[in-house]
């Protein structure tokens, strides 16, 4: 033991009282068999460390040779190394965006036939009306690229990149109502408590940048609508050090990074080597895995504070740059701007950034209301497509749009030749992938008339996560971490990889 811990216990009573009072786990640890010295000894060059500690050369691999780290991941050859997950929060209407269905236009005002309603669920809202009026889209719709996409006069932007997406109209989820929904799409379950898919993946693979955090979350600044929650970035039963870090916009990106008023941190080198030194011991005493998830974060923290600055600083990007995301993208905290710093992000080794943008649950006035969503995220959105196809990027950066549901082709409330709202629809909605092992310039999947029942193709959650772990390399069901005498998973016990939309 170095001078500097005997230091400590000879003028520590606790320390040395403890000390006295080891059971065998306490042993264990302290003797070769024990990973806490190893783990604390490698903080400061953690991905070094991790590569060296279970490298292993898969030469019996079909596709080719690739290095596995010491959880055995990947699975396979990956095609992605970053994501960046576009969230529209509150229900996107697939109907009056992607989902075309010229036959409605002759159905207006008719009441759903309960022969499509099947008898499905509804939400309190629309469980109250004794009709339910058939509201066609009023948006003009064209087919686009030469994969004849269809894309309606909202995302004149979207419409412009449609060959390089794969656009997934069949998707289905179990929940309809939106902290639920919300949280089933981020964790794969509705409960709580559970691993983000962010978290999974930091755990699984660990990070390309240990000066940033490898899981950041931006969330468009002043939108409104249903509350997002830390949870849905958070690391559940999962190890701390893969919670998702939120930068946000103005001074300060991360809360408590700064130093305070009137302290230079000349010392905090210093502070931090004795706190780890403390931290050695209590963990040699205890064995308790946290010690060394909480040391990590100190000294990624105290790295972060010469990172986050230098990446969070727009001015190096050239106007083009601002002009191709759209003037928002100058005003720190919207939409655009949000895009453009995931791709400087991504460019840094983030290997998973997470947007959140709310305010798309329009249950009335909702083609004013999807009207105005569409003009704050079509730019950005086709921007960073395009941004990272140019720099070469996109062919293992995956990119995702899509919220946690759908909207209902009837009307809830009033309903016009103009205005109509929408109520929540789980059992068939439209998402879309693009980059990394993605067919590119396809759409996947069929709803019926009404886009109302998946008739052909249906995309769970549990397969769309089981999907996005394959990109990267990861078999869903291989990928557990034990938690309270049970071995959990992103998919749970359900989910297939949907093969077809794999380039």
């Amino acid at each position: 033991m170095c001078d500097g811990h005997d230091t400590l216990r000879s003028n520590n009573k606790d320390l040395q009282e403890v000390e006295k009072h080891w059971d065998r786990r306490h042993f264990l640890t302290k003797t070769s068999l024990g990973i806490g010295a190893l783990a604390l000894g490698s903080l400061l060059k953690t991905e070094k460390a991790f590569a060296k500690a279970g490298d292993v050369l898969a030469n019996n691999d079909p596709v080719g040779s690739f290095t596995r780290n010491k959880l055995g991941l990947p699975h396979h050859m990956p095609k992605a190394k970053r994501i960046v997950y576009l969230f529209q929060s509150g229900g996107p209407s697939q109907l009056d965006m992607f989902d075309y269905k010229p036959k409605l236009k002759d159905m207006f005002g008719q009441d759903l036939p309960p022969s499509v309603r099947q008898g499905q669920r509804l939400t309190g809202m629309s469980a109250q009306q004794s009709s339910f009026p058939i509201a066609p889209s009023i948006m003009d719709f064209k087919q686009y690229g030469e994969s004849r996409a269809w894309v309606s006069e909202l995302l004149p932007h979207t419409s412009k990149v449609v060959d390089d997406i794969c656009f997934i109209k069949s998707m289905q989820t179990e929940q309809i109502n939106h902290d639920p929904a919300i949280t089933f799409m981020q964790t794969g379950n509705q409960l709580p408590g559970r691993p983000s898919i962010g978290a999974w993946l930091s755990y699984g693979l660990g990070s390309d940048n240990e000066n940033l955090p490898t899981f950041i979350t931006l969330i468009t600044k002043g939108q409104g609508g249903q509350p997002l929650y830390s949870r849905l970035w958070g690391n559940g039963f999962l190890p701390t050090e893969h919670q998702g870090v939120q930068f946000r916009s103005g001074k300060d990106p991360v809360l408590y990074l700064s130093d305070p008023e009137n302290y230079d941190g000349n010392d905090r080198r210093k502070m931090l080597d004795y706190l780890g030194k403390l931290n050695t011991l209590q963990n040699d005493a205890y064995g308790d895995p946290e010690i060394v998830a909480r040391m990590k974060q100190y000294e990624m923290a105290f790295r972060m504070q010469t990172s986050v600055p230098e990446v969070t600083d727009m001015s190096d990007e050239p106007d083009y740059i601002f002009d191709m995301y759209g003037e928002d993208s100058r005003e720190p905290g919207t939409y655009a701007a949000n895009c453009l710093m995931a791709r400087k992000l991504l460019e840094k080794g983030v290997k998973f950034v997470q947007l959140y943008h709310q305010g798309w649950d329009q249950h009335i006035a909702c083609p004013g209301g999807v009207r105005n969503k569409c003009k704050q995220t079509d730019q950005g959105t086709a921007a960073l497509l395009q941004d990272l196809k140019q720099r070469g990027m996109l062919e293992d950066t995956l990119v995702v749009w899509g919220g946690e549901f759908g909207r209902t082709v009837y009307s809830q409330g009033q309903l016009t030749k103009d205005n109509y709202g929408r109520d929540h629809h789980p059992k068939a909605f439209t998402m879309w992938m693009a980059g990394a092992g993605v067919k590119k310039g396809i759409t996947y999947g069929e709803t019926d008339d009404f886009s109302y029942n998946v008739v052909k193709d249906p995309v769970h959650v549990h397969d769309f996560h089981a999907t996005l772990l394959h990109l990267f390399g990861i078999d869903h069901e291989r990928l557990t971490f034990k938690h309270q005498g049970r071995r959990f998973r992103l998919t749970d016990v359900h989910g297939n990889v949907v093969k077809d939309l794999l380039a």
